[in-house]
């Protein structure tokens, strides 16, 4: 069966910043015609710093949407065609002060796939070495560092609650069982 969805109509909503919003009316496989709301976004990138104790490095910051501090991994939006690894280094360098000589890729992650275009990169970086942050103007966040195994309770806890915080926690925990990094 063909499950694929197919754009008849797009009308942009409203255009910002961030995001844009766009309704569609979308052709479904059985000929039917459904309104999909859509947010568009340019993506983000989120880096887990773990040092060479298993520790590792988060920030916190107030999150306007839920009106609280969230702890999570350094992260960041993407601009329109940045290079998500470029960013990525740029954020943990920004966010936490900390460089890394080695990273890998620990996948992409579609946080809200129902209705928001988003795509988060992650990566883990290790070989750190620590200066000074330098965050963006608007960024006021808190950095400490949690044993590995600690956040790992911290996220089937309920503590640790960003979606590409605990996907990497629990990726890298695996990786590491497994001896892959």
């Amino acid at each position: 069966m063909d499950l694929t969805e197919k754009p008849v109509k797009q009308e942009y909503k409203f255009k910002g910043k961030i995001v844009n919003l766009r309704v569609d009316d979308a052709l479904l496989p059985n000929g039917n015609i459904a309104k999909r709301e859509i947010v568009e976004h340019n993506g983000g990138v989120m880096v887990a710093p773990l040092d060479n104790e298993d520790n590792l490095y988060f920030v916190k910051q107030f999150r306007y949407p839920y009106m609280e501090i969230v702890t999570e991994l350094p992260a960041g939006k993407l601009e329109k065609g940045e290079d998500p690894f470029e960013a990525g280094k740029r954020e943990l360098k920004e966010e936490t002060g900390a460089v890394a000589n080695k990273y890998v890729s620990l996948g992409q992650l579609y946080p809200t796939p129902g209705y928001c275009g988003e795509i988060i990169h992650m990566y883990l970086a290790t070989e750190l070495s620590f200066g000074e942050q330098n965050p963006d103007d608007d960024e006021f966040l808190e950095v400490y560092k949690i044993p590995l195994a600690k956040a790992v309770e911290m996220v089937l806890s309920g503590e640790l609650k960003d979606s590409k915080t605990q996907t990497a926690i629990l990726k890298i925990h695996c990786l590491k069982q497994e001896g892959r990094i």
